[in-house]
């Protein structure tokens, strides 16, 4: 019996995924553990705005490999997985250090090491290959996510102060920084073509990939209890339904799915 297939592997994996996600943060100046929320959406407003001009990089980066892979499947599925991979790096080296305002130079190192380790376990994946999306015989179901995908895709949001607010700009759709440079945006992109794949992914990569996008989407629904953030609240119900979703098919057509674990 494969490692995988043991019945607390998967369990285990998953309380390590937790406990990562709940490693202190580091912050130049002391924080209350129960400002933690606070502490993380100050380094979110601030961390990638020296980068804010290179949005559009990432936009058309992930169209080219969508469109690679519909020309060529095999090697286009490498492509993409490598893709994904150093987007997760470029985020960890971004999105997840800040100097805030009121804390200082501050990390969020739950998130440094997730992404890190999201990283390296799909470009392991590229390296072998594992993950291919026939365009030809998608279930038509599965389209239905299309449009929280494109939602993320699309981040049409700016910042005022503590306030998150709409911004339906059309110009975003290839140039927001808030999709390439943040991971709960980029993950419901990933986990959409995941499912597009699905079953041609590597089962360990998706529920690893789905599991910790879970964690960061349940995190967020406290934007829900400040009136100021209820549209970042919208913004990240693609982090909660994607997630479900790929796991529901990884649990229930697992026995479908090749293993490269």
């Amino acid at each position: 019996m494969k490692l995988t297939e043991r019945k607390w592997f998967y369990p285990l994996v998953y309380f390590l995924l937790v406990v990562i996600s709940f490693l202190p943060l580091y912050t130049e100046q002391p924080y209350d553990p129960r400002n933690t929320s606070q502490v993380i959406f100050e380094i979110l407003q601030r961390a990638t705005q020296p980068y804010a001009a290179w949005g559009w990089v990432f936009h058309l980066g992930t169209l080219a490999v969508i469109g690679f892979s519909m020309w060529k499947p095999a090697p286009g599925g490498r492509v993409m997985a490598a893709y994904f991979g150093l987007n997760y790096l470029v985020i960890a080296a971004t999105q997840t250090r800040a100097q805030t305002p009121t804390y200082g130079a501050a990390v969020h190192t739950g998130a440094l090491v997730a992404g890190v380790l999201l990283a390296l376990l799909w470009l392991w994946g590229a390296w072998q290959g594992s993950l291919r999306i026939d365009w030809q015989s998608i279930p038509r179901w599965r389209w239905l996510l299309l449009p929280f995908a494109l939602l993320v895709f699309w981040s049409p949001l700016r910042f005022e102060g503590t306030s998150v607010l709409p911004d339906f700009n059309p110009l975003l759709l290839l140039t927001s920084p808030d999709y390439g440079l943040a991971y709960c945006f980029m993950t419901p992109v990933f986990l959409f073509l995941l499912i597009l794949a699905w079953p041609q992914v590597d089962v360990f990569a998706l529920r690893v990939t789905a599991f910790n996008g879970l964690l960061y989407g349940l995190f967020n629904l406290n934007h829900w209890t400040a009136p100021e953030r209820i549209w970042l609240g919208v913004m990240h119900l693609p982090l909660l339904v994607l997630p479900i979703v790929a796991l529901w098919l990884a649990q229930s057509q697992r026995a479908m799915a090749p293993s490269h674990a």
